[in-house]
C-alpha cells in the first residue's frame, strides 16, 4: 500500500484520482483550498474523506501537507476559461505567478520528503500559440521546445513547471499534457467554466438564460473523457516508476467544432434552442490536435469513450448537480 497525496484533490481531475487510488487500496491524502474543488465532487463519486485545507503558495503548508508520502499527483493550479485566464493582463500575470509558486513549493516539498514519484497535470497550453491559430494543427511532444511560445500566463506556468521537473533527480516523474478533459465533476460555475460545461449549463438553464456560443463556432477542439484520462494516468505512473521519466500528450484525435458541439448539446437537451454566435467574445485557439504516437507506443493507451456517450453522461450528471444545487438554495 502506498501513501498518495493528491493536490487539487477535490477538483474535477483530482476527485477521480482520489477514487481510483482508494480503490487500489492506497492511503490517500487530499490537499485542496476549495477555490474550485468541492466536497460534492468527492461525495458524488462515493468518497468520504477529510481534506487538508490550505494554500500551497505557503511553502510551510506544502511541506506539512505532503509529509511522509510516496507519490504526489499534482493537479492544484489556477485554471479556468479563456476569459478567466486571459481576459486581462493582470489575470495572465496572476495565473503565472500563482502557479509558479504552487509548483515550486510542491516540488521542493517532494524533494525534501524524498517522494518516489510525481505525476504532473500539464496542458496543451504549453505548445506554440501561433500554431494553435491555424486549422487542424497537430502537436507532437517535441513541439513545445522546438519553438517556445506557450499560451499566456497559464501556458508559461505549465511550461516552466515542466522545466522544473526536468531538473529533478532521484524522483520518477510523469508529465501528462492533457487536451480538454471533460466528464462528471467538470467545473460548472460561470466564473471560469470551459466550453463544454458552459454550453451544457446554458442549455439546462434555457430559456431563462440565453444560449450564446462564444466565437463563430468554427474553432475546433479534441475532447477526452475523464475515465480515459484516469486510465492513462495510472499507466503513466506505472511506467515512470520503472523507467524514470516520461512526458506524453493525453487526449483524443476526434476533432469537433464548437458549433457542432453546441448542436450536439442541444440535441441531448431535447429543447428547441436557436443557436446564436457572438464573434466579439473570446474564443481561444482555432485548433489543437494531439499526436498520440508516444503514449500509444509507450503506454499502450488510446481513448476508448465515444464522444457522444461521454457528452451524454456529462450532461446527465450536470443536470443532476445543478438541480441539487438549486434545491440547496431554496
Amino acid at each position: 500500500m502506498s501513501r498518495v497525496a493528491i493536490t487539487g484533490g477535490a477538483g474535477f481531475l483530482g476527485s477521480h484520482i482520489v477514487r481510483q487510488q482508494k480503490k487500489k487500496g492506497n492511503e490517500v491524502i487530499i490537499v485542496d483550498n476549495f477555490s474550485s474543488g468541492t466536497v460534492e465532487n468527492l461525495e458524488d463519486l462515493g468518497v468520504k474523506q477529510d481534506c487538508i485545507v490550505g494554500d500551497l503558495r505557503d511553502s510551510n503548508f506544502a511541506k506539512k501537507a505532503l509529509s511522509k508520502v510516496d507519490t504526489v499527483y499534482h493537479f492544484a493550479a489556477e485554471v479556468g476559461s479563456v476569459e478567466y485566464l486571459h481576459g486581462t493582463p493582470h489575470r495572465e500575470l496572476d495565473a503565472l505567478q500563482a502557479n509558479l509558486v504552487i509548483d515550486a513549493n510542491v516540488f521542493k516539498a517532494c524533494r525534501e520528503i524524498q517522494a518516489n514519484c510525481i505525476i504532473y497535470a500539464s496542458s496543451v497550453s504549453v505548445y506554440p500559440f501561433g500554431k494553435q491559430l491555424g486549422a487542424h494543427a497537430i502537436f507532437r511532444e517535441e513541439d513545445a521546445t522546438d519553438h517556445v511560445d506557450p499560451e499566456g500566463g497559464y501556458g508559461w506556468s505549465k511550461f516552466l513547471g515542466e522545466v522544473q521537473l526536468s531538473m529533478i533527480s532521484g524522483i520518477s516523474v510523469g508529465v501528462a499534457r492533457i487536451f480538454h478533459a471533460y466528464g462528471e465533476n467538470i467545473y460548472m460555475k460561470p466564473d471560469r467554466s470551459q466550453v463544454i460545461a458552459s454550453l451544457i449549463s446554458k442549455s439546462i438553464h434555457y430559456p431563462k438564460d440565453d444560449f450564446v456560443v462564444w466565437g463563430d463556432g468554427s474553432q475546433c477542439r479534441c475532447f477526452v473523457f475523464i475515465d480515459d484520462v484516469i486510465d492513462a494516468l495510472e499507466k503513466l505512473e506505472s511506467y515512470v516508476r520503472q523507467k524514470g521519466k516520461l512526458t506524453v500528450n493525453l487526449g483524443s484525435q476526434e476533432e469537433i467544432s464548437v458549433g457542432e458541439l453546441a448542436q450536439q448539446i442541444v440535441r441531448i437537451s431535447g429543447k428547441k434552442i436557436d443557436l446564436r454566435f457572438d464573434a466579439s467574445r473570446p474564443s481561444g485557439a482555432m485548433s489543437r490536435i494531439p499526436d498520440l504516437e508516444r503514449i500509444k507506443n509507450t503506454l499502450g493507451w488510446m481513448p476508448k469513450t465515444k464522444f457522444q456517450d461521454g457528452l451524454t453522461r456529462t450532461y446527465n450528471w450536470a443536470q443532476r448537480r445543478l438541480i441539487a444545487d438549486s434545491t440547496k438554495l431554496r
